[in-house]
């Protein structure tokens, strides 16, 4: 059991480092139209769209993917706990 343990968090914390680097990604002027930002944006997209529905954006900043990560966060603590 331990063995999944340790994949699902090291799965948990990739998710958590593809999750920021999208997010550095903005930064740059047409960096999400490459081919990795297309990737990331298609792994990491579908896990920020509930958050987006429930957390507006203030402004012209977007602290869902903040909620996001602490969430991921949290799950890992549980599955830590868990194995």
């Amino acid at each position: 059991m331990s063995g999944i343990g340790s994949l699902l968090l090291l799965l948990l914390t990739l998710y958590s480092y593809a999750i920021i680097a999208y997010i550095l990604m903005s930064w740059f002027p047409n960096a999400r139209e490459s081919s990795i930002g297309q990737f990331l944006g298609s792994i990491v997209e579908p896990y920020l769209a509930p958050f987006r529905k429930i957390i507006p954006p203030l402004g012209m900043i977007d602290i869902s993917p903040i909620v996001a990560i602490f969430a991921l966060h949290f799950a890992r603590m549980g599955v830590a706990a868990i194995f």
